[in-house]
């Protein structure tokens, strides 16, 4: 049976603590007009003691499921893109799996950081399109805030924790028209990263478990790279940039996206930007925007839209498709 896999159900969950710039300002030498000139970033959410990546994560879940009208018990499979964890094992989408009480379904995670959700989510279209499983969960959920120096102001700025989620579902149907591109470049692997507990004895002792950037490597590469990822996407389904009804980047500095869009020729009317009220998510990012760019009505029924992400690796994904949420 041919199956046409739609993004039918979405939800989002933000921690409600909000430390905005004027709170960073009395913890390190910062403040709102720096941050917000060089990043666009206002606020951002930080996950209570309690949370982790799989409680934020059961609660986008949990709403995406609502949305699609969908009961947990139907699900085939759930792909979790986080990169912080709280356990090396069993996975983050184990525990999902579990709270959900999703019984029957497979579950596993995938951590290419920022890029995390697109690569998870092409893995489930193609698990759809292949005929293996027809309702898939893709979850990108973080807590970044438990990797992050907070007194490291070029870095502790820049991220915040959440979730998104959205339901795959296969549908009888003509193949979608749908791009996607996805890239690594290993060799720049120093560039950006966290330490682990499981390498060499002694590496990554002068910065403990916290993330580790050079800005300025990381911002030359990242709008260039961005854009040939999402051109190629766009070529798969022969749209042209001027096709686009709408563009999700990764929200990780506006300075970037202003870049990126600038060089694809996308107007800033159509560029969806929610980064001032959460930061960056790393692999919650789009999802997250997705939900709010549904809610807020920029993303309708029939347009056409291209999501891409950029992070550590460096990896990067992108993705080209129509609009089509409903059944």
């Amino acid at each position: 049976m041919n199956q046409s896999p739609r993004i039918t159900g979405w939800g989002k969950y933000l921690p409600h603590k909000v430390l905005t710039n004027q709170d960073l300002e009395k913890l390190i030498d910062t403040s709102d007009e720096w941050i917000t000139s060089r990043t666009g970033i206002k606020e951002r959410r930080i996950a209570s003691d309690e949370e982790t990546a799989s409680s934020l994560g059961v609660q986008a879940a949990r709403k995406a499921l609502e949305v699609a009208g969908l009961p947990a018990s139907q699900l085939d499979l759930i792909i979790v893109a986080t990169s912080t964890a709280e356990r090396i094992f069993p996975a983050c989408a184990s525990v999902i799996q579990d709270q959900l009480g999703a019984k029957r379904a497979g579950a596993f995670d995938v951590n290419a950081a920022c890029s995390g959700f697109i690569y998870s989510l092409a893995t489930a279209y193609h698990f759809v399109l292949g005929g293996l499983y027809r309702n898939i969960i893709v979850v990108g959920s973080e807590v970044y805030s438990r990797i992050i120096d907070w007194h490291d102001r070029s870095t502790c700025v820049l991220f915040g924790d959440g979730a998104g989620a959205v339901l795959v579902q296969g549908m009888e149907g003509e193949r979608p028209l749908v791009g996607f591109s996805l890239g690594s470049d290993g060799s720049k692997g120093e560039v950006l990263y966290a330490p682990g507990i499981c390498g060499p004895i002694g590496n990554g002792a002068k910065s403990g478990h916290f993330l580790v950037m050079e800005g300025k490597e990381v911002f030359k590469a990242a709008a260039n790279i961005m854009v040939a990822s999402s051109r190629q996407a766009l070529t798969q389904v022969g749209w042209t940039t001027g096709d686009v009804d709408l563009f999700i980047p990764h929200q990780a500095n506006k300075r970037i996206i202003d870049m990126a869009s600038k060089q694809l020729g996308v107007p800033q009317e159509r560029v969806y930007l929610n980064l001032h009220r959460y930061g960056n998510t790393s692999s919650a990012s789009i999802p997250i925007a997705v939900c709010e760019a549904v809610e807020e009505e920029r993303l309708k029924p029939g347009d056409k839209l291209v999501m891409v992400g950029f992070g550590a690796g460096f990896s990067w994904g992108a993705m080209a498709l129509e609009w089509q949420p409903y059944l």
